[in-house]
């Protein structure tokens, strides 16, 4: 299929991966507010294990899979299996907040990127799928189409998710910048795996979570007396 010719692949996968591109994920924490609330985050130790799950065996392997599933379809042109996977992807969700966290953050970023980094395909799926859009599938199309390689632009994206959810931790343990920033070192490999995972997938069917616990949060967070987040 065409792609966007010109540009920096890396400057471009940068910018999308940003905290201040404005997808709102500021405003999110995942159920890590209310893991703090419970005692299930208590420090650094505990925050990484917590991550470290979500990552393996939770959001992180439905996001890669659903993320590697959607960047192929896009770069072979496939739209009918792309729309399929962007259809199951709004739809796999534990929560109606994590719901509401991946379909809102994916449709900002369809269309801020839409604006600022164009490209035909990102206008004829918003218009397919009503700017409707699951985050890791949007990012997955603008990846793709830009020309960005799968492990490069995956790994991208779940550094920017793990990222976001120890900046969540950050003001709700609390803990330190270095801590924050020795928990993102901490969970590197696990980043890794799951990137190699996901690649790995020949069937979304064979894909599911293992963490109950963050559904449990998830759900406990939508009446949650005091929130600073909205998941």
């Amino acid at each position: 299929m065409a792609r966007a010719m010109g540009g920096d692949p890396l400057y471009r996968l940068l910018a999308w991966l940003s905290p201040s591109y404005p997808v709102g994920a500021f405003s999110y924490s995942h159920g890590v507010e209310t893991a703090v609330e419970e005692g299930l985050i208590r420090d650094r130790v505990s925050l990484v294990a917590w991550l470290d799950s979500v990552l393996r065996r939770g959001t992180g392997a439905v996001d890669g899979a659903l993320f590697a599933a959607s960047w192929r379809a896009a770069a072979e042109g496939d739209w009918p299996l792309f729309d399929g996977i962007a259809q199951r992807a709004t739809a796999w969700r534990g929560t109606s907040e994590m719901a509401l966290e991946s379909r809102q953050q994916g449709g900002s970023f369809l269309s801020i990127t839409r604006t600022a980094w164009p490209h035909p395909a990102l206008d004829e799926v918003h218009q397919r799928l009503d700017g409707e859009l699951a985050l890791p599938v949007a990012v997955a199309l603008a990846a793709s189409v830009h020309g960005i390689a799968l492990e490069t632009a995956l790994s991208g994206y779940l550094h920017a998710f793990t990222a976001n959810l120890i900046s969540a931790a950050l003001r709700t343990v609390p803990l330190g910048q270095t801590d924050g920033q020795i928990a993102l070192a901490a969970l590197e490999a696990s980043v890794s795996d799951t990137v190699r995972t996901a690649v790995a997938v020949e069937s979304l069917d064979d894909v599911g979570t293992a963490t109950p616990l963050l559904d449990w949060c998830s759900l406990r967070h939508e009446t949650q007396y005091t929130r600073l987040f909205r998941s």
